[in-house]
């Protein structure tokens, strides 16, 4: 990753946390998208256990700007799906999308961070549960902690705790194997279960996207916004305010609009996928971290090609114009039109694009995969052709 990424204080591909964490026992099915426990709860051996845990990450930094700069109160209502779906949609990866215990963490600055916000982010989190209950997706809150920590947190840090028990025979263990094709499953516009224009952000590059897009204004009047350590010179260097309005294909859109737009959850469609195609299925890969480059971690002596991508929504093409690194790079750090992939049996792809177009969800096949003596993915863009190896 570049210097600028590094500079920025994150990382793509978190080498330092895989690290710490290599010694680490990797569950019951190593190559699984999420850690698979023995059934501790009972101790049946047809059973696992599944705990996960993840954040909105620093969306919550930008959130706190839109919201500073607008008063519009929804961007937590984003940041609350945004906090759930980073959990319950790599459970999904692994075939479990129902009977999910939450429980949320919320680390705020109680002197910049007022009640009704945290009002808005825990009445959110039912909300989300509650629409996931129409598509016969059963979640459950669990309840959660609520501290003000503001010596250790500049705004606010929200989270989330996901658990479930499954039975073993349904799980999805990825088993990625040449001869698979690759669908993936589009991360913007408007699902039947979404309220809006979701431009496809999700929560990764967050950080980068505030620095790269956003005008230098923020940094004088938010500095609470980012951390004091890091270098003037990486700090908000777009040309962007947030309540900009930028137009693409013909269509206006605001830029904090873009930016703050809720992670979209796939679980409906993947529900709905695993009840007639599941024995198909190869992988499912989850592009959240690493982005285009996350099914790295789970193939071995494979050619991942990507040669048939999506157009760049909006979000992206802004990020695009702004940005500070390579398009290689971008891909290892955005979705860039897909946050699902789906590496599936040839015979099954028609079925699958289908289901998902009947969620207004467009999918196509955007590659497969080829025997190879080294594990790589290529992405292929505009007669550029870009390498990643693990």
């Amino acid at each position: 990753m570049t210097s600028r990424y590094d500079s920025l204080g994150v990382s793509a591909n978190k080498n330092e946390v895989h690290k710490a964490i290599s010694k680490l026992s990797k569950g019951l099915y190593p190559n699984a998208f999420c850690k698979i426990l023995e059934d501790i709860v009972t101790q049946d051996k047809e059973y696992c256990n599944i705990m996960h845990a993840d954040t909105a990450g620093t969306k919550t930094s930008l959130a706190y700007l839109a919201y500073q700069e607008t008063g519009d109160l929804s961007v937590w209502k984003g940041i609350s799906q945004d906090a759930i779906v980073m959990n319950i949609d790599d459970l999904a990866c692994v075939g479990c999308v129902d009977n999910i215990i939450l429980s949320s963490t919320i680390g705020r600055n109680k002197s910049l961070i007022p009640a009704e916000i945290i009002n808005e982010i825990i009445s959110a989190n039912q909300s989300f549960i509650d629409k996931l209950k129409e598509y016969q997706i059963n979640i459950i809150s669990g309840g959660g902690e609520t501290a003000d920590v503001g010596d250790i947190v500049r705004t606010i840090d929200v989270g989330i705790t996901a658990f479930a028990r499954m039975k073993r025979e349904d799980l999805i263990i990825n088993n990625i194997q040449a001869g698979a094709v690759i669908v993936g499953f589009s991360s913007s516009g408007q699902a039947s279960y979404e309220d809006e224009y979701n431009s496809g952000i999700g929560s990764n590059g967050l950080t980068a996207a505030r620095h790269d897009v956003l005008t230098k204004i923020y940094a004088s009047q938010y500095p609470e916004s980012f951390s004091p350590e890091l270098n003037p010179e990486v700090v908000f260097t777009g040309t962007k305010k947030l309540t900009d309005t930028v137009k693409y294909d013909g269509k206006e859109y605001l830029v904090y609009k873009l930016l703050c737009s809720p992670t979209r959850t796939y679980l409906p469609v993947i529900s709905k996928i695993l009840q007639s195609h599941k024995k198909s299925i190869q992988g499912i890969i989850h592009c959240s971290g690493g982005a285009q480059t996350k099914v790295l971690k789970f193939v071995k002596n494979v050619k991942i090609i990507k040669d048939n991508l999506f157009d760049l929504p909006p979000v992206f093409q802004l990020i695009k114009s702004e940005m500070k690194y390579s398009l290689k790079e971008l891909y290892s750090i955005y979705n860039m039109g897909h946050r699902l992939e789906m590496y599936v049996n040839p015979e099954s792809v028609e079925s699958i694009i289908n289901i998902s177009k009947s969620f207004h969800i467009d999918a196509k096949i955007i590659g497969r995969v080829e025997s190879s003596d080294k594990t790589e993915v290529c992405i292929e863009n505009q007669g550029e052709i870009f390498h990643y190896h693990e």
